[in-house]
């Protein structure tokens, strides 16, 4: 029989020596419970007084009326389903669900993939981030201005107006009209002679209407005498400043309104066409005569002044507009976080693979980031059902109704006139419901994550 040396195998039938146990860790709960209340206490209080007395409260007070004295049980929530203002304000809150988280997160992971392409992506991705620091209150302002009507003043409608401009000319001189007694009756906002009009005379067409500022370059009037069997006349401003002067005659001082066109109609065609000069006259060849003088309305329109951006069926996408300014950057940063620990030997094997740059990212760089893209996501979700700053000041008194979120439209019915602080109750618990299923996702992504 062999026996074990020193160092040497163990010797037949004898067991070796079996490993060390771990020492068992037990809970400081278990050994030592009251140090771990008194440790947990001042947080439970806190969520106690901040979290669940409130949650408690509210859905007791949105069981009683207005007064808080009658119990009407689930009469608000009844109430909550027919009234218009908060279905408006459901759908809206749907609209911004589905809408702005997708669309902050989209361009967030398109900030962060393509800044890492460039020198400057610090500068850039600082700028991004920037309207982050700026307070709702403040973004709110600043987007109300923004989204003036008057291109002078907003933003939005200057670059717009521009744009349109650009492409389809503004009249020449919008809002003027004819003189009283001139001769000339509308049709279809187009002005046209009541009497054709021959070469023996001329045919002057007196306007009025026209803003003082807007003839401050316009050249004097000019009577002109016809020749030479063309029908000629004067398109001038019949209005002397001060006062004097004799209606339907071109007196001294008076304003030539220069690019207004002249149409000579015949049978309802127009047989010719002139543009009025400088010193507002104009000449039509021999075919004009005996015809009827017109006056297109594509003269006077008005000038093109924008969109209504706050108007009842813009109002929700513009306050949408502002929120993705401010929070893409929020997406950008957390998602340039995520993508710098993608292992770049993933992406290079790919490419040597053959992929190309959209399959990388497709096929690579979204997968990966798949986690933190749900984490964006979420929190903007969550973000989103709170959303009260923005609406409140950017939406103008008119429209704000169709722009009405239930964070709104809880402060509007438990503060606002009439105040129902029973319904506003009944509100909150209704935005607490939404919020549960998102974070239920929330909870168990980041338990699934853990077990990884």
């Amino acid at each position: 029989m062999s026996t074990a040396t020193a160092g040497g195998p163990t010797a037949p039938g004898r067991p070796g020596p079996s490993a060390p146990r771990r020492p068992r860790r037990v809970s400081a709960l278990r050994t030592r419970p009251w140090a771990a209340a008194c440790f947990l206490l001042p947080a439970l209080v806190l969520l106690g007084a901040l979290v669940v007395h409130p949650i408690v409260y509210s859905v007791h007070r949105s069981l009683f009326d207005a007064s808080g004295t009658g119990f009407v049980g689930l009469g608000n929530y009844v109430e909550l389903f027919t009234d218009d203002g908060t279905l408006t304000a459901i759908r809206n809150n749907a609209i911004w669900m589905a809408v702005a988280p997708t669309v902050c997160t989209a361009l967030g992971l398109i900030f962060a993939v393509l800044t890492e392409r460039v020198r400057w992506s610090t500068a850039f991705k600082l700028i991004v981030f920037m309207p982050m620091a700026i307070s709702m209150l403040a973004a709110g302002i600043i987007f109300r201005l923004v989204y003036e009507q008057d291109p002078q003043r907003g933003v939005a409608n200057a670059v717009w107006v521009g744009i349109h401009d650009t492409f389809d000319e503004a009249s020449a001189w919008p809002g003027a009209r004819p003189r009283p007694g001139a001769g000339l009756e509308e049709s279809d906002g187009s002005y046209t002679t009541t009497a054709a009009v021959d070469a023996a005379g001329p045919a002057d067409l007196p306007l009025v209407g026209v803003p003082p500022q807007d003839l401050t370059d316009a050249a004097d009037a000019r009577a002109v005498e016809p020749s030479g069997g063309e029908v000629a006349g004067t398109v001038w401003v019949d209005f002397t400043k001060g006062g004097g002067g004799e209606p339907g005659v071109i007196d001294p001082g008076e304003k030539a309104l220069e690019g207004v066109r002249v149409e000579a109609v015949k049978d309802g065609e127009v047989v010719a066409t002139a543009t009025t000069g400088e010193d507002g006259t104009y000449a039509l060849p021999t075919e004009a005569d005996g015809a009827l003088l017109r006056l297109p309305a594509a003269n006077f329109a008005e000038a093109y002044n924008g969109v209504d951006w706050l108007g009842p069926s813009l109002v929700t996408p513009a306050v949408i507009a502002s929120y993705v300014w401010m929070w893409a950057g929020f997406a950008m940063v957390l998602i340039a976080a995520g993508l710098a620990g993608v292992p770049r030997e993933l992406l290079e094997a790919a490419r040597v693979d053959g992929a190309n740059e959209w399959q990388v990212f497709r096929r690579i760089t979204v997968p990966v980031l798949a986690p933190v893209l749900a984490v964006v996501l979420v929190t903007l979700m969550i973000n989103v059902l709170k959303i009260f700053d923005l609406v409140y000041v950017i939406a103008p008194g008119a429209t704000q109704s169709d722009a009405n979120v239930l964070a709104l439209q809880l402060y509007l019915t438990a503060f606002g006139t009439g105040a129902d602080q029973g319904v506003g109750s009944a509100i909150a618990v209704l935005l607490l419901l939404l919020v549960v299923p998102v974070m239920i996702f929330n909870i168990r992504r980041l338990r699934r994550e853990n077990r990884w």
